[in-house]
């Protein structure tokens, strides 16, 4: 039986934001969507980019996955499917966005995955396979600080600034970036906190979006 509360949560939706924006929903299905700003984040529960940026239908094209991770561009390979670096290659060359934000986050299960060296949840270990992309990101960082969650935070956050450089292994992304028409954006979302950080690309430091005096 389909779950009562997508039934409920899709009514609520028929009731309320559709019959708000039908008119924008109606004009997204004739003329198809043009979103400027592309968000690649973690496909954790928790973190809902519409939800963070209060995005509406057609503001932002989305691509989730475990721990918002930038595979580096290999076209080359035939090994396995290229789902993420699929989605961005729509996004920028057919949809031509603006901006690419890599949003990652606290308390990353995928991050604490690799961290801990946990055990594969299936004889096909997916998640192990996946986040082994970090760990040349974890061996090149500074040494063990002795507190468990700030080591963790420092991965999360690393883990962006990784993806954000494999994002420039891709020549059309690249090309524009030099051209001063696409913009490489990293930010990190406390899920606790509602704190939202944005890195600097110059000094890599992620510091708050907004001067709200609140920390994590």
């Amino acid at each position: 039986m389909f779950p009562k509360r997508l039934s409920e949560g899709y009514q609520s939706f028929l009731d309320g934001r559709f019959q708000t924006e039908s008119s924008r929903y109606q004009k997204l299905a004739e003329i198809g969507q043009s979103p400027e700003i592309l968000i690649i984040g973690c496909c954790d529960s928790r973190v809902s980019p519409e939800a963070i940026f209060d995005a509406g239908p057609g503001e932002m094209f989305v691509v989730r996955n475990v721990a918002n991770l930038v595979p580096p561009c290999d076209p080359d390979s035939e090994s396995s499917y290229h789902g993420t670096s699929a989605a961005i290659e729509f996004a920028v060359n057919g949809l031509n966005v603006k901006h690419i934000v890599v949003l990652g986050h606290a308390s990353c299960g995928g991050i604490r995955f690799f961290f801990d060296d946990a055990t594969p949840l299936s004889k096909s270990d997916f998640i192990g396979k996946w986040m082994s992309q970090i760990e040349p990101v974890a061996k090149g960082m500074s040494p063990d600080t002795g507190d468990r969650q700030a080591n963790l935070k420092r991965l999360e956050l690393a883990t962006v600034a990784h993806s954000l450089n494999n994002l420039m292994t891709f020549p059309s992304i690249r090309r524009r970036v030099e051209k001063g028409e696409l913009e490489l954006h990293g930010a990190y979302f406390g899920v606790a906190t509602g704190v939202l950080f944005l890195r600097d690309p110059d000094t890599g430091e992620f510091k708050p979006c907004l001067e709200s005096g609140i920390t994590e």
